[in-house]
């Protein structure tokens, strides 16, 4: 059973965290490794311009939209297919644990999101207009 007390707040903390966690992996970017390593890296890799763009503006897009509760549930999903190729395409040849490079840290990271993605914006959110395709929530029926 939910308590609907809680719950909101519990879609709090998981938004603030996943925003740190987009902040912390773009303060890694420009600040540890340098932008210019990072893009070299993947090119090197050759990764596509698109992928490397969709990252940054999934990341940014975490950082901030996240923090402040806009649209939480498409910023997560937009940011899913990230984790899922990171799993797929990378971390899986390393083995499960995330100590070995392995897919334990972007698994959980991928089930946080599809989690953020259920819960929607929690408490403390900006008040945003609603998307196009966005349904008004049903009212639960009264107990007669």
């Amino acid at each position: 059973m939910t308590d609907s007390r809680t719950a909101p707040y519990a879609a709090l903390l998981l938004r603030l965290s996943l925003s740190f966690l987009f902040m912390a992996h773009l303060y890694r970017k420009f600040a540890v490794i340098g932008f210019d390593n990072w893009w070299n890296g993947f090119k090197r890799a050759e990764y596509s311009d698109f992928s490397l763009y969709y990252t940054l503006g999934v990341e940014f897009a975490g950082a901030i939209l996240l923090a402040l509760g806009i649209y939480s549930r498409y910023v997560s999903l937009l940011a899913l297919p990230v984790m899922i190729a990171i799993v797929n395409h990378w971390a899986w040849r390393r083995g499960f644990w995330f100590a070995d490079g392995g897919i334990e840290f972007p698994l959980a990271w991928a089930i946080m999101l599809v989690l953020q993605a259920m819960l929607g914006d929690g408490a403390y959110a900006v008040r945003v207009p609603a998307l196009p395709w966005d349904r008004p929530a049903r009212p639960e029926p009264s107990a007669a």
